[in-house]
């Protein structure tokens, strides 16, 4: 398949809108910037599109799909009730990066769904994507732009890199702002759960909402030590071993002295050191690759999934990390690091 490729700011956002609307009315699929990470979208409503990201992406057909759209009046058709829980959140944080879990109606093919009863959509910030979809007037269902298991994409290269000659059309919108894939929240259970962490942080859906749980399948104990995949995960990226390098990851957590210490005493030429602004200095530098600052956890959140590409370009052999907890995002950060190392995490005494 002949890929071609446009950028939002040499070939403008009109002629972009245009390209993707043409592709994804035609069956076929378009890789393009969100405000989390780039998706490749193609045409939601009809499974056998739905079908072909699967296969570009190397995706298991029971990982559920995103339909994203571009405004709310899209929403009504694709679910069989939009509870009061729902207008409130799309009320605070749509457009953003929020997922939100509704009871599918019969318009959605179970391709879309991963065979479940529910559909997960969200309607991006992105003025890139948001154009896109409300050019194109269906709900498109997309998934991170990357092969299934790799870090995802937070810019033009990494989608390019990954998929030309398996899409029809990649759109350059240049690096994304947040870094890390949407919030996702079910509103199909009594209680509100938190299936995904994201940039819009469990506090603020309870500031909304009042209660929500989290799922457990997504905290920290239940990732450490798997090596099993979610039977049929409810929601994307709930798969144990996902985002992850061509090397293995493993994450040490301690006091600062004893993680320096441990990392360095693993350190051999073949060996990348994932690690903070505030700590580079004690690496390496031909080693190390700073995510940001633990002062600015955007910052973190940003250039997480760059930073793993980056040692398959150095061609490690071994990554060695350190914990990246911190307040605000860092359980999204935490959750993406961990599923990337499939729950390699040591914790020193």
């Amino acid at each position: 398949m002949e890929t071609r490729i446009l950028s939002v700011e040499k070939d403008g956002l009109e002629a972009v809108c245009a390209a993707c609307r043409e592709v994804f009315l035609a069956g076929g699929l378009a890789a393009f910037p969100t405000e989390t990470v780039y998706g490749l979208g193609a045409d939601g409503l009809h499974g056998e599109n739905s079908a072909k990201i699967y296969a570009a992406k190397g995706r298991p057909s029971d990982n559920p799909l995103i339909l994203h759209i571009g405004e709310r009046a899209q929403l009504k058709p694709l679910v069989t009730e939009i509870p009061e829980s729902a207008e409130k959140l799309m009320d605070a944080f749509w457009p953003g990066p929020l997922t939100i879990i509704f009871k599918k109606s019969a318009i959605v093919p179970e391709t879309t769904s991963g065979g479940l009863p529910t559909i997960a959509v969200r309607m991006p910030s992105h003025p890139a994507a948001n154009a896109i979809l409300k050019t194109c007037g269906i709900p498109i269902a997309a998934p991170s732009a990357n092969l299934s298991g790799r870090p995802s994409t937070t810019r033009a290269s990494h989608v390019i890199e990954d998929l030309t000659g398996r899409v029809d059309l990649i759109i350059d919108g240049g690096d994304v702002p947040i870094g890390v894939e949407s919030t996702i929240i079910d509103l199909t259970q009594e209680i509100p759960v938190m299936l995904r962490p994201g940039y819009i942080t469990l506090e603020q859906l309870r500031e909304v909402l009042g209660e929500v749980v989290e799922d457990p399948a997504i905290r920290r104990e239940s990732i450490i030590g798997h090596t099993n995949e979610v039977l049929h995960p409810k929601a994307p990226g709930m798969k144990y071993r996902h985002y992850a390098p061509k090397a293995p990851l493993t994450i040490f957590s301690g006091s600062e002295e004893k993680v320096r210490e441990k990392i360095l005493s693993l350190l051999d030429e073949n060996t990348g050191v994932l690690t903070v602004d505030e700590h580079k200095d004690a690496y390496p530098e031909e080693h190390r690759v700073s995510v940001g600052s633990l002062k600015e956890p955007e910052s973190i959140a940003h250039n997480l999934f760059d930073a793993l590409r980056r040692f398959d370009e150095m061609q490690v052999t071994a990554i060695l990390s350190e914990d990246l907890t911190d307040a605000d995002i860092g359980d999204a950060i935490m959750n993406r690091l961990l599923k990337a190392a499939g729950g390699s995490f040591v914790t020193l005494e």
